[in-house]
């Protein structure tokens, strides 16, 4: 693990240049460069989105390295693959568990949509992985590691979370129940992900799969329906089947993050992982 103190870049002194290098400063500059190289490449043909990934990690290193003054071993490449393994196999679970569920009792049928096999699998792991890799990097790596610096690790995770539900809430057939689900299964169960094993490689792999299998599996991802491979008839109520927005708005993945983020945490806590609120940090250390 890099472990040696990184380089602040010289920004201006006084107040001004205070204030880029506080944590509030450091996470709106890498939200806006990450932003920036991200947004124009999401939905692009061929290999852009996974360049678009690529550029906002270079953003997100320099960023981190250069104006926080923080290593980066949230993205090192030493352990990289196995990081996205396990966390997809993990992602995996979660979706195909409750698909399973509700196509045994009724809730979902499956048919053979009739696209081309390679373009569908190329699209669903470019966009997917470049989407889950860019949203780990702003929501973990930068929003959650800021607001753990101002007021600990449990204060950060429920503002992202709460962020992550609001931002779902401009997606077609979003409502609040959709919002507070996305706020559970994708901001408490990723950050918990996170403050576990402190990888974006680990929680940008359970989203990727997660967000993968349900393109591939016609069903909606947070509201869009992208070209997979089958289509998906829903019969039921939409607090089970997750109606038009897709599985997210299901009960069944909301308690599901839930068992998974709890042990999650725990082994966070036992590994020293949770950073307590500063003021409890500085009694501490009196």
């Amino acid at each position: 693990m890099d472990t040696k103190p990184a380089t602040q870049l010289d920004a201006p002194s006084g107040r001004f240049g205070r204030l880029v290098r506080s944590p509030l400063g450091w996470m709106v500059t890498g939200v806006i460069g990450v932003g920036l190289v991200s947004a124009p490449t999401a939905a692009g043909p061929g290999p852009v989105p996974l360049l678009g990934a690529a550029a906002a990690l270079a953003v997100y290193r320099w960023v981190m390295r250069r104006v926080a003054g923080r290593p980066v071993p949230e993205i090192a490449r030493r352990g990289a693959g196995r990081e996205l393994l396990f966390g997809g196999a993990i992602g995996l679970g979660f979706i195909l568990l409750p698909v399973l569920l509700l196509t045994a009792f009724g809730g979902y049928s499956f048919s053979w949509a009739g696209h081309g096999l390679a373009p569908v699998l190329w699209t669903a792991f470019a966009v997917q992985l470049s989407g889950a890799v860019t949203e780990e990097l702003l929501f973990r790596g930068l929003a959650l590691q800021a607001l753990e610096e101002l007021w600990g690790s449990r204060v950060a995770i429920a503002v992202t979370a709460l962020f992550f539900g609001v931002a779902h809430l401009g997606a077609e057939e979003a409502t609040p129940w959709s919002a507070v689900a996305i706020a559970v299964e994708a901001g408490v169960l990723l950050g918990a992900a996170f403050l576990w094993r402190r990888s974006i490689w680990f929680a940008a792999g359970l989203h990727f799969t997660w967000n993968a299998a349900e393109q591939l599996l016609g069903i909606p991802v947070s509201g869009h329906t992208p070209e997979g491979l089958f289509t998906v008839d829903v019969h039921g109520p939409a607090l089970l089947t997750g109606g038009g927005f897709g599985l997210e708005a299901s009960i069944l993945p909301v308690l599901l993050g839930a068992a998974l983020a709890a042990p999650m945490l725990r082994r966070a806590r036992r590994a020293g992982g949770i950073a307590p609120r500063p003021r409890t940090r500085a009694r501490t250390a009196g």
